[in-house]
């Protein structure tokens, strides 16, 4: 395959998955400020803009800046708006690989969000996106074939996905404005789910080991780490006898194992600092993959593409 159709179809599925988690990120500060209306709305707004996001943050903010920042700002890739309107453009460049009803659903995405109010974020935009990217992930995964290309797409959505989870969870129930985890699984959709394998008891505890370590439940960390190392697997075959050459296989299994057998509770206890390491991890996977595949150099780190 091209490197820059490979390129494009690994974009498509991390700006999708990006205007996802980041529609979930906003979600949460929206349900924190409904569930709890004694919440400091400054401090909630900062923490989602510079803790979670690595934004720069200066004076006073609130739910109007979080959403003129990260919901419609379009010269910036971070947010739901810039995020969707370059997947659009990697469909566009890739179109003579994406299926037809794969690129029409990209594309009437885009143009109809473009048609949505940008006045003040409301529980419509957020639902809508995530609905949207629900959709086009369904699509690609039924109407594509399953070879390479199909790959790179999920790949790209694995390593958004592990990332953007990572970010909530690290953040999840901080005294000092992060959204209770009622909040957060609340986000993730995985309230349900939860509420089916712990019979319905809710402990922070149980909610962050749920988020971060479950092997079912699709938009778990753990999962997440684990999809992406399956679709390079599958891109690059090859058994080696000895050790890994694939520097992005290495550096996530290297944190997927760290979690996936590490003692929860320590995990838990540690979760700011596996979680950054999650997020390090697939930076670092990132930049390898374009080495590898792309021939483009090393990817602008998640930082390096806000500011």
């Amino acid at each position: 395959m091209l490197s820059r159709i490979a390129e494009s179809l690994f974009w498509i599925g991390r700006y999708v998955e990006r205007a996802d988690g980041t529609a979930r990120i906003v979600d949460a500060l929206r349900l924190q400020l409904l569930e709890d209306p004694t919440a400091d709305e400054s401090a909630s707004a900062a923490t989602v803009l510079g803790v979670i996001m690595g934004m720069p943050v200066s004076g006073p903010t609130g739910v109007a800046d979080v959403g003129a920042r990260l919901v419609f700002d379009r010269s910036s890739t971070g947010s739901i708006t810039g995020s969707l309107h370059a997947a659009r453009e990697n469909a566009r460049r890739a179109r003579e690989t994406l299926s037809t009803e794969l690129w029409e659903s990209i594309n009437t995405t885009w143009h109809r969000w473009n048609g949505f109010g940008r006045h003040s974020v409301t529980e419509r935009h957020l639902s809508w996106v995530r609905e949207r990217a629900s959709l086009i992930a369904g699509i690609a995964d039924s109407t594509m074939s399953h070879d390479d290309a199909w790959q790179f797409l999920v790949l790209g959505r694995a390593l958004e996905r592990a990332d953007m989870t990572a970010r909530l969870v690290a953040t999840g129930g901080l005294s000092t404005g992060g959204p209770p985890w009622s909040a957060v699984l609340s986000s993730c959709g995985a309230q349900q789910a939860f509420m089916r394998s712990h019979r319905g008891m809710l402990t922070d505890e149980r909610a962050a080991a749920f988020l971060a370590l479950d092997r079912q439940f699709p938009r778990s960390v753990l999962f997440a780490l684990t999809e992406a190392e399956q679709r390079l697997r599958s891109l690059s075959p090859k058994v080696e006898r000895l050790g890994v050459s694939d520097e992005a296989r290495r550096r996530l299994g290297s944190i997927r194992t760290a979690l996936e057998y590490g003692i929860t509770t320590d995990v838990v206890a540690s979760l700011p600092v596996q979680m950054q390491a999650v997020q390090a991890a697939v930076t670092a996977a990132s930049a390898s993959i374009a080495e590898r595949y792309f021939q483009s150099g090393p990817l602008p780190t998640w930082t390096e593409e806000l500011i």
